[in-house]
């Protein structure tokens, strides 16, 4: 891939999120996530590349856009698989939360695993405790282990966790270590990169979440020399026969090369509503301002990137 379409990129997770930040607050996550679809896919007509949709907004006959399958690009460039989130935290936004995000992933064709619309299991670190982490272990093992990594006592290890009923026993666990927690209630992709980053003050992303949100995580963490480990977990019959039908098996632990394989791969994210690792959009007058995040593997580049937009200059990326 042409280290150019990382800046590329940046374009259309910043359209994304311009257009879906005017509904914070207002109790509307589907037309924040149309807003933010609608845009991201207007961007992506004038990127230099040849993409197919692996992970997106649902099938064909769900979505109208974005869909699985989708050819996305100006027909020039790399041929790549593309991930996409167009707005991770609907309700985030809706409610006016923190971290919400808007998300791409781009690899090489055929190095992205083409993950059900399932839920999976996930542990995630940054560079620190890479290879000090097992999926199948005990949790006290993998907090101890983190801890080691990182030269902490367990007490000050700092855990990311979806806010669920079925968490309870995990965050219990937790309790009784007496490792510092924080529920989210949305948003673990941008939990598990947060793992990368020490001013986030986050060691460990654990739990369930989304198998989609787990492999743009997993290139997140990728470009930045971070691990993710996931098992996927279907509820029916139905999300097992997919699994069957993708040839996926879901007994695997999937590791960081069956998440997103080869040695490149590009993510960029544009903060939504302020997070730990992003500022939000702020709108003052006809100008909007966003901080993104580009994140490149082969070289290991991650650049923060702030940006001032002249909304007069877009206005179809806004509402009114």
């Amino acid at each position: 891939m042409e280290r150019s379409l990382s800046m590329e990129l940046v374009r259309v997770t910043e359209a994304a999120a311009l257009a879906s930040a005017r509904w914070m607050g207002r109790g509307k996550k589907d037309e924040a996530d149309d807003a933010a679809t609608t845009a991201m896919r207007d961007v992506f007509d004038t990127i230099p590349m040849k993409g197919t949709v692996v992970i997106g907004e649902g099938e064909m006959d769900e979505a109208p856009m974005l869909y699985i399958g989708e050819k996305l690009g100006n027909g020039y460039g790399p041929r790549v698989d593309v991930a996409v989130d167009p707005l991770e935290g609907t309700s985030i936004v809706a409610s006016g939360g923190w971290n919400a995000l808007a998300v791409i992933a781009v690899a090489d064709h055929g190095n992205l695993l083409h993950a059900p619309d399932m839920y999976m299991d996930k542990i995630a670190v940054g560079p620190e405790a890479v290879g000090q982490i097992d999926i199948n272990a005990p949790l006290i093992d993998n907090i101890k282990a983190v801890a080691r990594a990182k030269n902490k006592d367990i007490e000050d290890v700092v855990v990311t966790i979806l806010n669920r009923t079925k968490h309870e026993k995990i965050v219990a666990e937790l309790r009784d270590l007496r490792v510092r927690i924080k529920l989210i209630n949305d948003g673990d992709v941008a939990g598990a990169i947060n793992t990368a980053f020490d001013h986030t003050g986050v060691d460990l992303l654990l739990g369930q979440g989304g198998a989609p949100e787990g492999v743009l995580a997993a290139v997140a963490l990728k470009c930045l020399g971070g691990e993710l480990q996931g098992k996927l977990v279907p509820y029916n019959d139905e999300e097992m026969k997919r699994c069957v039908k993708m040839g996926l098996d879901v007994n695997k632990v999937l590791m960081m090369d069956d998440l997103v394989a080869g040695d490149d791969a590009i993510f960029a994210a544009t903060g939504v509503t302020d997070g730990e690792l992003l500022k939000g959009v702020q709108f003052k007058g006809s100008i909007g301002t966003t901080q993104s995040l580009v994140l490149r593997a082969k070289s290991g580049t991650a650049r923060f990137i702030d940006g001032r937009h002249s909304l007069n200059k877009k206005p179809n990326l806004v509402f009114k």
